[in-house]
């Protein structure tokens, strides 16, 4: 009996090393995320709109497109660093491509406004799209070429490089979540995103 028992031991220990040493299981293994950096107008509105956007993972509201180095937002506002309002998404490619997120942009946006949208004026507020490799480069202006049909008079969105990106101040994350009862979020991101979830454009908040 001692001798079934310590057999049943060692082959017990042999399964348990055998487990440690396994490759994981693909199931279980993170998602691999790519990032995905443009703008079209103010960033909270940007925003709140992809973070509806299935297989996002975070969006980070920032600065994108200029000169000055680590710029503030008041700079960022008087139109000289040359950045614009930005936001850089984390995403599943899995669940939501490259060219779906970039369907998603043109509809979020007028395109065809030279830096405009709305009632906020200025380089800041242009319409970019910044990639990050040759395969987002031909994908963003293949996808403005097909969404040209769709609007009347040219799109005048940017296709530029990614060379830097920084990152928003803290209070411009998440901006409408956290500030719903602000006029701004009432009466110009709100109205959106009811209208891109009519359209069927992006889902409803869960």
């Amino acid at each position: 009996m001692k001798s079934l028992y310590a057999t049943c031991i060692l082959f017990t220990s042999f399964a348990l090393i055998s487990n440690m040493n396994a490759a994981p299981d693909a199931t279980n293994a993170p998602a691999k995320t790519e990032i995905a950096t443009f703008g079209g107008g103010c960033f909270w509105c940007a925003e709140a709109v992809f973070l509806h956007v299935p297989g996002v993972v975070s969006v980070t509201s920032g600065y994108a497109g200029g000169t000055t180095e680590n710029p503030t937002y008041k700079q960022v506002c008087t139109g000289t660093t040359g950045h614009a309002e930005v936001i850089q998404l984390k995403y599943d490619p899995a669940q939501f491509s490259y060219e779906k997120i970039l369907e998603v942009f043109w509809e979020a946006h007028d395109p065809t406004t030279l830096n405009a949208q709305g009632n906020d004026h200025g380089t800041q507020y242009r319409s970019i799209i910044l990639y990050s490799d040759d395969a987002q480069k031909q994908a963003a202006e293949k996808s403005k070429a097909d969404a040209q049909k769709n609007f009347k008079s040219p799109i005048v969105t940017q296709i530029v490089p990614l060379k830097k990106f920084y990152p928003a101040e803290d209070y411009h994350q998440n901006y409408y979540n956290l500030n719903k009862g602000e006029g701004y979020c009432q009466f110009v991101i709100r109205p959106k995103l009811q209208k891109l979830v009519q359209h069927h454009v992006i889902p409803p908040a869960k």
